[in-house]
C-alpha cells in the first residue's frame, strides 16, 4: 500500500492551475475513495429453507450409505477419564473426528468432561445439527432420540404446505392489480 502526503501538489495562487488540497482527493489517479467503507461489513449468508433441509437429507444418507453412523441408545458412559474414550473409539471402530449428536442440550456430564480436552471429538444437539458439521467429522453417534427427533422435522420440511405458497404469493401474475396511488396520497 503506498502513502500518500497531505500537502498541497502546488500552491493555490500563480501557477495557473486548479486549486486542489490534496493528492488524496477522490478527483486524483491512485486517490481517495468517495464514500469508502463506514464500518465493518457483515457476509453472513443464508441459504433458504429448501437447499438446508436437502443438504442435510443428502448429508445424512451419504453419511450412512458409507456406514459412518453408529447408532447408540443413549450417551451415559461410565467415566469421565479421556482415556476411556479414546479406547471406546478404537474399540468400535469409530474414525478420530467424531460427532456426538443427542435430542438435547444437556449433555450427560462424564460425556462432557471426557471430551472436552479432546479436539476432534464435539458434542452437538439436535436441532444444531448441520451439513459442515457432519462433513467436518468422520463419524456421527446419534441416540435413538436424535434420530426421531431429526427423522420427524425432515419429514415434516420435506412435506410442508406453506412454502409452495409464500413462493406462489410472491409472484404476481397478469391478473392481479397492483395498488397505486391518487392524487391525495392514499391508496385506491
Amino acid at each position: 500500500m503506498e502513502y500518500h502526503q497531505t500537502r498541497r501538489p502546488w500552491p493555490q495562487k500563480g501557477g495557473g492551475m486548479a486549486r486542489h488540497s490534496s493528492t488524496t482527493s477522490p478527483l486524483w489517479i491512485q486517490g481517495g475513495k468517495a464514500h469508502g467503507n463506514k464500518g465493518p461489513r457483515s457476509y453472513h449468508f443464508m441459504l433458504n429453507y429448501q437447499a438446508r433441509v436437502w443438504g442435510l437429507i443428502h448429508t445424512l444418507s451419504a453419511k450412512f450409505a458409507q456406514d459412518d453412523v453408529k447408532f447408540v441408545e443413549n450417551l451415559e458412559i461410565p467415566s469421565d477419564d479421556p482415556e476411556y474414550i479414546d479406547e471406546l473409539i478404537d474399540k468400535r471402530g469409530w474414525a478420530l473426528s467424531t460427532l456426538f449428536v443427542d435430542k438435547t442440550d444437556k449433555f450427560p456430564s462424564n460425556l462432557t468432561r471426557a471430551t472436552m480436552n479432546i479436539l476432534r471429538v464435539n458434542m452437538l444437539p439436535a436441532y444444531g445439527l448441520n451439513v459442515h458439521d457432519m462433513l467436518k467429522h468422520k463419524n456421527l453417534v446419534m441416540t435413538k432420540a436424535a434420530v426421531e427427533h431429526i427423522e420427524e422435522k425432515l419429514l415434516f420440511a420435506q412435506r410442508r404446505l406453506d412454502v409452495k405458497q409464500k413462493g406462489a404469493s410472491s409472484r404476481l401474475g397478469s391478473d392481479v392489480e397492483m395498488p397505486t396511488h391518487n392524487s391525495f396520497g392514499s391508496l385506491s
